[in-house]
């Protein structure tokens, strides 16, 4: 009996281990087979806490995901305290790799009086301790639109010293070199500061080491790489030294949803600087923006009915047009990038960005908050005018949004997982 279970243990692991990994160099991410790697990614969040321990789901939905053809998928919240090992094999025989939110609804960084303490970096830290082990593994999040308002920006050095405190454990602990980064709202008044801020200064160990951006701008047939603004956000980041990705996007009105953007995502114009997108989302729910449905809604007061009226489970079933859309879209790009033996890094981090106020309220390169630092007046002061610890103050242009209201877009992702997570614990 021992001998078996052993011999099925290490066939887990080897299967894992079997994926290349993923890594940053540059502005790039690379396999370490040497190939450039762009992200077709499917954001994974079946139910509310932790999607990635019931393996039967899993295969179920990595082979549709294997057919459409996706990559990569993005998980908001996990339980690090599970083991992942049937699922994550699952995915890493399916070619699939995964980007994980280390935070959760009780963990996360919030704008409003802004704090980073034992608790938040022991619960990441487990996060990480799981998802170390899988060789699929891609990436980590610190964070997920922590920031949306100008005044919220002095949130921002929170996210960069949360970055910095898991990226000295995942170094003290000798674990692969996963790379750290963060997901934003794209608030075009907000965005080109953050995105410098979040990469700027000399010191790496406090820089993150990707950057990503949910953005739901180009929407319709009518759309275009200009009209849509997405020239204008390559513009500011053809000398971003970090790799830059869509870590959501899919704008759904108007209908019909054909993925348009995915042409330019990978495209000459933009696979010089983007490292591809992660499309939002799988499961169909009341947002509407579902690949995939697992039966029809009931009614949510009938007795064992999901609470919002949508099946989490089951065998996955393509919504049309969607689907077929995204998966003729990816069927015909295949962006092969640059070798990583041909590949010399020359970018440098952006200089951090002057204060201004209302709009981007920290202070070039501020010292960052220690662990379990208050914020008080006496931090928000040394945020917004204390003494830069690297780089320069530089003023930074901001870009604007496409067509769409991007605004109600973001809003409704935030409010949709939030509404999923109440509704799985009233129900219970």
């Amino acid at each position: 009996m021992r001998s078996a279970i052993l011999s099925c243990l290490l066939a887990g692991l080897a299967t894992v281990g079997a994926i290349p990994t993923i890594s940053v160099k540059g502005s790039k991410f690379f396999t370490s087979d040497g190939d450039q790697f762009f992200i077709k990614g499917i954001a994974y969040q079946l139910l509310p806490d932790d999607p990635l321990i019931d393996n039967t789901q899993c295969k179920l939905d990595a082979a549709l995901m294997q057919k459409l053809g996706a990559n990569t998928i993005r998980v908001y919240h996990v339980d690090g305290a599970q083991n992942h090992t049937d699922c994550m094999s699952t995915f890493a025989d399916a070619g699939i790799y995964l980007f994980v939110d280390l935070d959760t609804f009780t963990t996360q960084i919030e704008q409003d009086a802004p704090h980073w303490n034992e608790t938040q970096l022991s619960a990441f830290e487990q996060v990480m301790d799981e998802f170390q082990k899988y060789n699929n593994t891609a990436g980590f999040f610190v964070g997920n639109e922590v920031l949306t308002t100008g005044d919220g920006s002095v949130a921002a050095p929170y996210v960069k010293a949360a970055a910095r405190d898991v990226k000295a454990y995942r170094n003290s602990k000798n674990y692969r070199n996963i790379p750290v980064g963060y997901s934003a709202a794209d608030i075009s008044s907000l965005r080109p500061m953050l995105q410098n801020y979040l990469a700027c200064g000399t010191n790496s160990s406090e820089s993150l080491d990707f950057f990503s951006l949910n953005a739901y701008e180009w929407c319709g047939t009518a759309s275009s790489y200009t009209i849509s603004g997405y020239s204008e956000l390559t513009a500011n980041v053809t000398t971003y030294n970090i790799p830059i990705f869509l870590s959501e996007t899919g704008c759904i009105k108007p209908r019909p949803r054909t993925f348009g953007d995915q042409a330019a995502i990978f495209g000459d114009k933009m696979t010089p600087y983007w490292s591809g997108a992660i499309i939002y989302e799988w499961i169909e729910e009341s947002n509407d923006y579902g690949l995939v449905s697992y039966g029809k809604k009931v009614d949510p007061t009938v007795s064992d009915a999901p609470p919002d009226g949508y099946t989490r489970s089951g065998t996955p079933t393509p919504i049309s047009p969607d689907f077929t859309y995204l998966s003729s879209q990816w069927k015909t790009l295949t962006p092969s990038g640059v070798k990583e033996s041909d590949y010399t890094p020359t970018l440098t981090p952006p200089p951090c960005p002057a204060y201004t106020s209302g709009v981007w309220e920290v202070n070039g390169g501020v010292v960052l908050p220690s662990l379990g630092q208050t914020f008080d007046a006496a931090i928000q002061s040394s945020i917004t005018k204390g003494t830069a610890a690297g780089g320069t103050g530089a003023a930074a242009t901001p870009t604007k949004t496409g067509a769409a209201s991007m605004g109600k877009e973001v809003k409704g992702m935030s409010v949709g997982l939030v509404t999923v997570m109440l509704t799985f614990f009233w129900w219970m």
